[in-house]
């Protein structure tokens, strides 16, 4: 009798223990959903469903509202009661017109896009699931609303609202990637990440800088890697993983993926690697002639020879491959603690620069050599967090990480001897404290202090290929470090059920010091010092009249310090010129104004744009120079132009971001998003220049076809021209990278492709996805690009789960 009470008991418990794990499934398909987030305010708690569909929800028992939400499906508001009346099991139905969204990047907590005044655009899972793309940067291009330039193929500089490389800020779980060397000219760092590791990516438009302080004025991409599981069972551990097998015939792609993730009670942990091989990059056959370079340079019996291709359409040298690593551990010990380690690893091998290979000098090319050296990244991230009913606050965050970041320049002149090699190697410490607090149930409470400190050590040497004798040579950067410490403060106050508003400062102090080695440029200083502080600010407002209609505007300021780019590079900026160091630098500030407005009609059809219009003051610009009192100097055995960074324009840029999703009956549905700003910069006598990173105008219109295992896109990607008198003045003479309009003038064309991409899941655990890019075989290249991009493209791609 008593084992039958004691197994009736036990029964009764793990009846109940496994009542309170929800599953969420596709409506349609009945497949598990991952990544469903669950919240509620009353009891404060949260939930992520994992690779099974699965979260342990007991903390929200006796929850009136929990809200449960995805991206790309319909949000349901329910009960802890009517979780349990369904048997903790909930269904959710496909929806492309919601006007929330589940976003961390705003305020680094995981809030309700709807109830932020910045615009926030979220990357979905199943949408980089159909695209395949092959790096992080074109990940970014899945938005639509993020404009990628390349110089290389291992290359990827995003653009957005007229603003790239060192003024756009780049965040991995939170961690700030930016450097004290991210530059002014087009950066390819974004490579690193692995787009097979990455769980979500998020773009926060305009200002950044209250959370995210300097280089956050064009906005912020946020990453967020793969996360941890923990057991949902006492006796039976979580196991889940894909890997992942990929081939594209325009770069000859081989690609492997594979991510395991083990959980217990307790402990859990992710372990991801991939590796891609790339080769030469073939462009497409329909197009400018002036984008063919049918050579290339080879070292032939000590010489150097100008080979003819036998395939035109190869743009040589652009071959390179990669590998990446990433391990995390998480651990919990209780409810109101958890501890998280993740290790970044990512290498390259060398890899052309391919606008410079285009480079000619006397109708012969300019360099024999003109490589970037492996570029190398890694990251030692410690995540702390805690929650509690506190007075101070709700949930505190904190995240020290230590990055490693080398990369290298090789470059040789034809027929020349000397090869210039430097290597540049950053040590870059953050740590950041977050805290979230709600006072009321009216006003959360967002606080928090950083401090971040960049070591940079920079090296020259010049090697003789014929003797093998190499001596020292001239390095890019001083040796330099770059530091900043803040506090910031950020309030969000629901003042009805229809209209909020947010407000926030941030105080920044930032500092630089480098020591200049004059051996060999006659610098007339040897030191900079930069002690120096920055204010911003921002206030917004959401209002929604109802479920159907959001209106929002927000006003908020950013700032850039100088960093050690700015002050400290020596380098070729285009033909004939040559940038020197400029000490005296002050930080660019930006003033932004956006106004928003998205609405649904019925259950069909839903609309938002955004106009927007920044302001940037002692903006950093190049600008003739002098050495010593000379305007010219010999460098790289070529007279140039003196150049250097300076605080000496103001700049503009205006746009419109404008989106259009049709949801049609059986499956069918119609997406498109058009993108137009205009950038201008002041010139020394006065006059305007149009802005280098403003793009043309840009898109991207999908017709999709969904059924339960099927997945299908017909779209066209799409730029408009950009003239000779609309390009920026520094871009007009680069002949290696634009072609010529009917006077022989520099312009970079209009250009689109036509696509087709399936996926289909054969089983559970097994999906088959394919595509054909660039239909018609387009040569073309993206605005401000050195590499065109690939003609007539086919992918095959296998997934399997487990």
């Amino acid at each position: 009798m008593k084992r039958t009470i004691l197994f009736c008991l036990c029964l009764i418990i793990s009846t109940l223990s496994q009542a309170q794990t929800l599953t969420a499934l596709d409506a349609d398909s009945k497949q598990p959903l991952e990544l469903v987030f669950i919240t509620s305010q009353n009891p404060k708690a949260h939930a992520t469903t994992n690779a099974e569909g699965q979260a342990d929800i007991s903390a929200f028992s006796g929850a009136d509202n929990i809200e449960i939400s995805t991206l790309g499906y319909q949000k349901r508001m329910l009960s802890f009661a009517d979780l349990r009346a369904d048997n903790f099991k909930i269904e959710l139905s496909e929806s492309n017109l919601n006007l929330d969204e589940v976003v961390v990047a705003a305020t680094r907590w995981r809030q309700t896009s709807g109830n932020q005044p910045a615009k926030v655009v979220s990357i979905a899972q199943r949408e980089v699931a159909i695209q395949n793309p092959q790096t992080a940067a074109d990940l970014l291009g899945i938005s639509a609303k993020v404009y990628i330039q390349k110089s290389q193929q291992g290359g990827g500089s995003p653009m957005i609202r007229g603003f790239a490389t060192n003024r756009l800020l780049y965040a991995i779980d939170g961690v700030r990637m930016n450097t004290a060397i991210f530059r002014s000219g087009n950066i390819q760092n974004v490579i690193s990440m692995d787009p097979f590791a990455i769980e979500n990516t998020e773009v926060v438009f305009g200002p950044g800088s209250v959370i995210y302080g300097s280089d956050a004025i064009g906005g912020v991409m946020s990453f967020s890697t793969l996360s941890p599981q923990l057991a949902l069972e006492d006796d039976r551990p979580f196991i889940a993983g894909k890997a992942v097998a990929r081939f594209a015939s325009a770069n000859q792609e081989k690609t492997g993926h594979f991510d395991v993730q083990v959980g217990w009670k307790k402990w859990a942990m992710v372990t991801s690697f991939s590796t891609w091989n790339f080769d030469n990059l073939r462009q497409g056959s329909h197009g400018p002639k002036d984008y063919l370079k049918p050579y290339y340079v080879q070292r032939v019996d000590s010489t150097d020879q100008v080979v003819s291709q036998s395939d035109p359409l190869l743009q040589i040298p652009s071959a390179y491959t990669q590998t990446n690593l990433m391990q995390k551990v998480y651990f919990q010990p209780n409810d109101h603690w958890n501890f998280q380690y993740t290790l970044h690893y990512s290498e390259t091998s060398p890899y052309g620069r391919y606008d410079r290979h285009n480079r000619v000098r006397n109708d012969l090319p300019r360099y024999a050599e003109w490589d970037y050296g492996p570029q190398k990244w890694q990251m030692n991230h410690l995540r702390i967090e805690h929650q509690a009913d506190s007075k101070w606050f709700d949930q505190m965050r904190l995240n020290l990480a230590y990055q490693n970041f080398e990369e290298s320049r090789i470059d040789r002149s034809l027929n020349r001897s000397d090869r210039s090699i430097q290597i540049e190697q950053v040590g870059a410490y953050s740590a950041n404290l977050d805290f979230i607090k709600s006072t009321s149930e009216r006003n959360t409470l967002f606080y928090g202090a950083e401090y971040i400190s960049n070591d940079v050590h920079s090296t020259g040497n010049v090697e003789d290929i014929r003797s093998g004798e190499t001596q020292a040579g001239p390095g890019r950067y001083p040796e330099s470090s770059w530091a900043s410490s803040a506090v910031y403060v950020n309030d969000q106050y629901r003042v009805s059920e229809t209209f909020s508003l947010q407000a926030g400062l941030r105080y920044n102090q930032f500092l630089l010091n480098a020591d200049f080695d004059t051996t060999f440029y006659p610098f007339p200083f040897t030191t900079a010092n930069i002690n120096s502080g920055a204010l911003t600010g921002s206030i917004g407002a959401v209002y929604r009249p109802s479920d159907t209609w959001v209106i929002s505007t927000n006003f908020g300021t950013a700032f850039r310090s100088p960093n050690v780019d700015d002050i400290g590079k020596v380098f070729d900026s285009e033909p004939g010129a040559v940038t020197i160091p400029n000490p005296d630098l002050k930080a660019e500030y930006a003033y932004n104004l956006d106004l928003g407005i998205a609405k649904v009609f019925g259950e069909h059809i839903k609309v938002d744009a955004t106009a927007y219009y920044t302001i940037l003051q002692n903006a950093l610009v190049r600008r003739n120079f002098q050495l010593n009192g000379q305007d010219s100097i010999f460098y790289q055995g070529e007279l140039s132009q003196v150049q250097a960074l300076q605080n000496a324009a103001q700049a503009t840029v205006y746009g419109v971001q404008a989106g259009l999703e049709i949801k049609f009956p059986g499956g069918f549905s119609l997406s498109s998003d058009l993108n137009y700003q205009h950038g201008e910069e002041e010139l020394d006598d006065g006059t305007t220049s149009p802005s280098r990173h403003a793009a043309p105008l840009f898109g991207t219109t999908r017709l999709v076809y969904h059924a339960k295992k099927l997945h299908l896109q017909l779209y066209s990607v799409y730029q408009g021209e950009r003239s000779f008198d609309d390009l920026a003045i520094e871009e007009r003479n680069k002949d290696e990278i634009y072609a010529k309009d009917a006077n022989g003038n520099n312009y970079a064309p209009a250009w689109y492709t036509l696509n087709f991409k399936a996926l289909y899941q054969f089983a559970d655990h097994f999906t088959v996805s394919a595509g054909l890019e660039n239909l018609t075989d387009q040569r073309y290249r993206p605005y401000s690009s050195g590499i065109s991009a690939p003609g007539r493209n086919f992918i095959l791609s296998f997934n399997v789960k487990f």
